[in-house]
């Protein structure tokens, strides 16, 4: 089976509990350190599907690899080949699908509650999530538009679009790839960020975030198993 490319743009954003499960279902995946100056392939051919990260950027600085990954997004949507995109990598998608990428109300930081719709798409994707709350973890300031022919999955009072589906394309603003590591790491590395926002009610002091990994990760986790099973679906085999 071909790999999954997993582009990484910031080297403590990596693929988290993403890459666990494919091993846990025996798909082969290829990291892509954009961070570290690698190429952005032209074409998705040679893979079975792409996956894209997160990073403390804007899809809208003048980076040098962002037309390029928006350009391999299109080609992989063009030929069917499913793309899942974790915050900055679902504004990514939004970016490459003719969607905008703006600034959110307000910054999420942290553990949130985020509502799953009730269509038929929502119900295929969420399983039992769908109509009912689901447990995110969050860290942005920007939020996406849905692109056209999408549909929305997720939202919650302080961001509306927290996910969207296009056929087997998955793009999400907030954080199901989250493992205890990747939080300490954050919450010391921005902690300054956090605690700059924590007397908002859509963000939390790293103390916080820290405290409630026990209790949280768990029901997030089963909230990325859900997505990433139907994702890998229609990974090209």
């Amino acid at each position: 089976m071909l790999p999954v490319a997993i582009f990484r743009h910031s080297p403590t954003e990596g693929p988290g509990y993403f890459a666990i499960f494919l091993e846990q279902h025996g798909i082969p995946w290829k990291l892509i350190a954009i961070d570290e100056g690698e190429t952005v392939p032209e074409l998705a051919d040679g893979f079975s599907g792409l996956c894209f990260m997160g990073g403390p950027m804007s899809v809208n600085d003048p980076l040098p690899w962002i037309e390029p990954v928006c350009a391999l997004i299109r080609d992989a949507v063009a030929k069917n080949l499913p793309v899942i995109g974790h915050c900055l990598g679902g504004q990514l998608m939004s970016k490459a699908l003719g969607g905008q990428v703006t600034r959110n109300p307000v910054k999420e930081i942290g553990w949130s509650q985020a509502g799953g719709e009730d269509s038929a798409i929502a119900k295929n994707w969420l399983g039992p999530f769908a109509g009912r709350p689901g447990t995110i973890f969050q860290w942005h300031g920007e939020t996406f538009s849905i692109p056209s022919g999408a549909t929305r999955l997720l939202a919650n009072g302080y961001c509306a679009n927290q996910m969207f589906v296009l056929g087997p394309h998955l793009g999400m603003q907030c954080h199901v790839e989250m493992t205890p590591e990747m939080i300490a790491t954050w919450c010391e590395q921005w902690a300054d960020e956090a605690l700059s926002v924590a007397d908002q009610p859509s963000a939390q002091t790293p103390e916080t975030m820290l405290g409630e990994i026990t209790e949280k990760l768990p029901v997030m986790r089963q909230l990325s198993e859900q997505l990433y099973s139907v994702w890998i679906r229609n990974l090209v085999r």
